[in-house]
């Protein structure tokens, strides 16, 4: 296993589902499960310890509201974290987001955008890549096939837009 992810609840799923898809489309062992920060810090521990003994080298944390969760995670290891914090209600993510990245000097957490979890998996996927060739191909020939995504949406904007 070479990433572990951990989400503070279940509902965490639907927004966590495509970071595990491009982790699975680029063959990157991965291990997940639900643990909270605040509810399960022994569980959290565990897992970040287990993770480790297991070969993870990156972990992807994802939480909501009181987003302490990467954190931890952070306190209990010296691998890249990446932070994902999850939009909650009242506040639309922003709190997450501020509990993920106000990370105190000495503890860093990679911070992606609120709801960011294919961010995640690409940053996770970079830092793997720095001595996996394999993966540092598949992650070139994922961002050619972005540019030519791209291409071709430009080409079918300029033609509905009449352009010659």
């Amino acid at each position: 296993m070479k990433v572990a992810i951990v989400m503070g609840s279940d509902s965490d799923w639907s927004v966590m589902k495509p970071a595990v898809d491009l982790l699975k489309s680029f063959e990157i062992e991965f291990a997940i499960t639900v643990a909270s920060a605040h509810r399960t810090p022994k569980r959290v521990q565990e897992f970040v310890e287990t993770s480790e003994k297991n070969g993870a080298k990156v972990f992807i944390a994802a939480a909501g509201c009181a987003a302490h969760l990467a954190g931890v995670i952070a306190s209990y290891t010296t691998c890249p974290v990446i932070g994902v914090p999850i939009s909650a209600e009242p506040f639309k993510g922003f709190d997450s987001l501020l509990a993920t990245v106000q990370m105190p000097s000495g503890v860093p957490v990679a911070t992606m955008a609120v709801n960011g979890a294919k961010n995640s998996a690409l940053f996770a996927a970079e830092v793997l890549a720095v001595t996996d060739e394999n993966i540092r191909k598949k992650l070139f020939d994922y961002r050619a096939n972005m540019e030519a995504e791209i291409e071709k949406k430009a080409s079918y904007v300029k033609k509905a837009a009449g352009e010659k």
